[in-house]
């Protein structure tokens, strides 16, 4: 049991539902000492949101806000502000996601909670962030995916757009920036003595997942439409239904790996074929290109495509199923899920999760217990408990 590294540090997840709640989640996984706050007798609205568990409380819940201890404040009161700012004044970070102007509506700006903690490190996580016309506008995960473009691209092409797959991926890679922004303001800290407020829009982690979409858009004023399951910047690089059903996913990226793919398929007669020969080539002629693949691939069963490509140095992979990640060796291996045992989780005793990220060699995360039942610390101890001399870092 290596010592984490962010063991002593101190953070107050004041967040709902996810993007800063995930924040507090990855800290708490690699050593913080975190506490969420919730609102009394009701708790953050994602313990009711996805699949009900025991107690009442989600899968989802379970599972994403692990690593922590719930207290119970009501932040609109002037009681409960006050335990909020006592709270407050003994961490190193503090996280929230309320809609721009509303913490600082009960007297809980980033500005005023600084002045009983200088060194105070604040990720705001909005919709649109704390600057721009939309500040104080309302947003979710799916509608910044909407603003940033990735739903114009999902799905196909002469159909309406769809949903990424998660629902919730802005959230995720907000939450994700999120806690890589608490890092480098608390790294900041340690020159400077004082912290600084991280601000994070929902929409700005997919808008800078979209590849080259922007520079080229912005360089060019071409933009690029839904392909489906295909790329723009390179053919084949698509799914392809086998002889026994499945989908195999191959990914040629370069003209070498297409000439090994042709070798891999037999057909060598591809290569003196000038609409293969390079990838602009195969871009101009995509239709005939895909053809060709998808025609091999469905006279032969998904593992001998695999296996076959494989052999040749092509990447290629079936589509799984999410039972089959779950029950894959390499899964079990890099310890990508993990089984939490937990009393609290009835009859089962345990429950499956994903695993932490990064991998740490030295000093790696863990999961300690699942998500916190409502209102489990009293909140006086707690200030209390956080005014004694921190542990580790």
């Amino acid at each position: 049991m290596n010592a984490r590294p962010l063991e002593g540090l101190r953070v107050v997840d004041a967040a709902t539902i996810l993007a800063g709640p995930f924040a507090a989640s990855i800290l708490g996984e690699f050593g913080a000492d975190v506490v969420k706050v919730e609102q009394p007798g009701v708790g953050d609205p994602m313990r009711r949101l996805g699949t009900p568990g025991p107690e009442g409380d989600t899968y989802w819940w379970w599972s994403d806000t692990r690593n922590k201890t719930s207290v119970e404040i009501d932040l609109r009161s002037p009681d409960g502000a006050e335990r909020f700012r006592s709270l407050v004044a003994g961490a190193d970070v503090l996280i929230e996601n309320y809609r721009t102007g509303t913490m600082e509506s009960w007297g809980l700006g980033f500005e005023a909670l600084r002045v009983a903690n200088p060194g105070l490190v604040q990720l705001s996580i909005s919709g649109y962030g704390r600057t721009g016309p939309l500040a104080a506008t309302a947003g979710v995960a799916r509608i910044a995916e909407a603003f940033a473009g990735m739903t114009h691209l999902t799905g196909e092409p002469d159909r309406a757009p769809c949903l990424s797959g998660s629902s919730a991926l802005a959230d995720y890679t907000a939450g994700l920036y999120g806690a890589f922004g608490v890092l480098l303001a608390l790294e900041a800290r340690r020159g400077t003595g004082r912290g600084q407020l991280v601000d994070v829009a929902l929409y700005d982690g997919i808008a800078r997942f979209l590849d080259e979409y922007v520079p080229v858009l912005a360089a060019t004023g071409v933009g690029r439409e839904r392909m489906a399951g295909e790329t723009h910047r390179s053919v084949p690089h698509n799914n392809y239904e086998s002889a026994d059903g499945r989908w195999v996913t191959i990914a040629c990226t370069n003209d070498k790996m297409f000439d090994r793919l042709a070798d891999a398929m037999g057909r060598a007669d591809l290569l003196g074929d000038e609409r293969f020969a390079t990838n602009a080539a195969r871009i101009a002629h995509r239709p005939a290109v895909n053809a060709a693949v998808a025609s091999w691939v469905a006279d032969h069963p998904a593992a001998d495509v695999v296996t076959a490509c494989e052999t040749a140095g092509v990447p290629a992979g079936v589509v799984q199923t999410a039972q089959e990640y779950l029950d894959h060796p390499q899964v079990a291996a890099r310890a990508s899920v993990l089984r939490i045992v937990d009393e609290r989780f009835g009859e089962f005793g345990a429950l499956v999760v994903p695993g932490t990220v990064p991998r740490l060699m030295g000093t790696p995360g863990r999961v300690d217990r699942l998500g916190a039942t409502l209102g489990e610390t009293d909140v006086a101890s707690m200030i209390e408990r956080w005014r004694e001399p921190r542990s580790g870092s």
